[in-house]
């Protein structure tokens, strides 16, 4: 069984799990808003700050989560994970029965802020996971596959939560969105483990090959030193600013699609809803297919080279796709190109993530999370960038914002050296 299906393999399942459900749990509070803002005399205003609650949240701490999952180990940084994101959703669904007003809107934002939080560590600490469990050729492709479920979750959220919403409730939609953690977390519990050698199952012969997929053990105790030098590492700056560029654009095109069709191209709600869910597809399909891409260039190339020429292809290119977008006079044209620019942006996934553990190595968790703390702020800074200038009808330039922002995340990988991993304090 172990030959058809090996252990590395099952662990990665669970991790493209976690991320797929946390990708549903995150839009369920975007779906069941309309019902919410009448139920609990909400403005879009006060939804917007909940919403940006979680965005907070999970900025904040993606550092600190990944040095946190170095210090703990991946099995019980998941637990604790799934756990405390139950409780936030309960805590989002049982607040409005106690309270009201300014106190219920700033409890929804304290439970949704707490949620960002416990999420932060998911994609840094499942970077540290897959650089013990997989080959160095193999890291794109799995950091592209678990990219793909996240378009999944996000492709599969609104028409499941609207289904619920319909049937029982918002508030019971929502929780419904929760309730599959808790079988994922204790199954985590007792199968996950943090490197193939500590796994009862895992076989000498499926060992021998994970074997030297780590250049030295994991640092569970990053220095201040340690992490001081990973913060003023090129590569890891370089790869911060170039991931935040980049992630202008995702959250565009994720968070800004469905409204720009409605107001710009004038479609139905319905056909809007329908219309818009063609990128979210299409960045996960292209984030597996860069995934495989960029194993391959690396296996070809070198993780210098190999983990560039993705980006270098596609991001300029998606940026002209988006201004070209904007400016034909067909809705539907309009449509497959914003489409096709979701794509393509998402073909950079595995490169990012794969030069992450090849720069990071003993500290790939801490690397991820400073990487994803820019990609996050990415969203911070350009949620509201995108809300004043289409909210004064401007979404030309909206979209002229993000090509700009696709073309800097182009240039960064010209300098972006994946096969220099920092160099520790301790051997400066």
């Amino acid at each position: 069984m172990n030959r058809i299906f090996p252990i590395r393999w099952r662990i990665f399942s669970f991790l493209f799990a976690f991320g797929l459900l946390e990708y549903v749990q995150q839009r369920g509070l975007t779906v069941a808003a309309e019902p919410m803002m009448p139920a609990l005399h909400l403005s879009q205003m006060q939804i917007g700050w909940v919403e940006q609650a979680f965005v907070l949240g999970y900025a904040l701490f993606q550092f600190a989560g990944g040095v946190a999952g170095q210090r703990w180990g991946a099995r019980w940084t998941f637990v604790g994970i799934g756990l405390i994101t139950v409780v936030c959703i309960f805590a989002t669904v049982a607040v409005p029965e106690v309270f009201s007003g300014t106190t219920l809107f700033a409890a929804l934002c304290i439970a949704q802020f707490l949620m960002g939080v416990a999420q932060a560590p998911t994609f840094p600490v499942s970077t540290g996971v897959f650089e013990t469990w997989f080959q160095p050729r193999s890291w794109a492709l799995v950091q592209g596959l678990q990219t793909m479920g996240l378009g999944l979750g996000a492709a599969v959220a609104p028409p499941l939560v609207a289904a619920l919403m319909v049937t029982v409730g918002w508030q019971q939609a929502l929780l419904w969105t929760g309730l599959p953690a808790i079988p994922l977390v204790l199954l985590w519990a007792w199968y996950g483990r943090n490197s193939p050698r500590e796994h009862w199952a895992v076989s000498a012969q499926e060992l021998a090959p994970s074997a030297d997929t780590v250049a030295e053990p994991v640092n569970n105790r990053p220095s201040k030193r340690d992490l001081l030098a990973i913060l003023r590492d090129r590569n890891v700056l370089l790869l911060t600013f170039a991931y935040f560029a980049m992630n202008n654009v995702y959250y565009l095109l994720g968070n800004w699609c469905f409204l720009y069709l409605v107001q710009v191209r004038h479609f139905s709600v319905i056909e809007s809803g329908w219309l818009s869910a063609a990128p979210m597809i299409a960045a996960g399909l292209g984030a597996g297919a860069g995934g495989f891409l960029a194993s391959a260039l690396v296996v070809r190339l070198g993780a210098r080279a190999g983990l560039r020429v993705l980006p270098l292809l596609s991001l300029a290119p998606s940026g002209i796709l988006l201004l070209i977008a904007v400016h034909v006079s067909n809705p539907y044209v309009a449509v497959g190109l914003l489409t096709a620019c979701y794509g393509m942006i998402e073909l950079n996934e595995g490169s990012f993530w794969a030069a992450a553990m090849n720069v990071g190595r003993a500290n790939t968790m801490v690397v991820g999370g400073a990487m994803n703390t820019g990609g996050s702020v990415g969203g911070v800074v350009g949620i509201p960038i995108v809300a004043y200038l289409s909210g004064h009808g401007d979404w030309n330039a909206a979209f002229l914002v993000g090509t700009g922002f696709a073309l800097a995340s182009a240039a960064c990988w010209l300098f972006i050296d994946a096969g220099r991993p920092v160099v520790p304090a301790s051997q400066h």
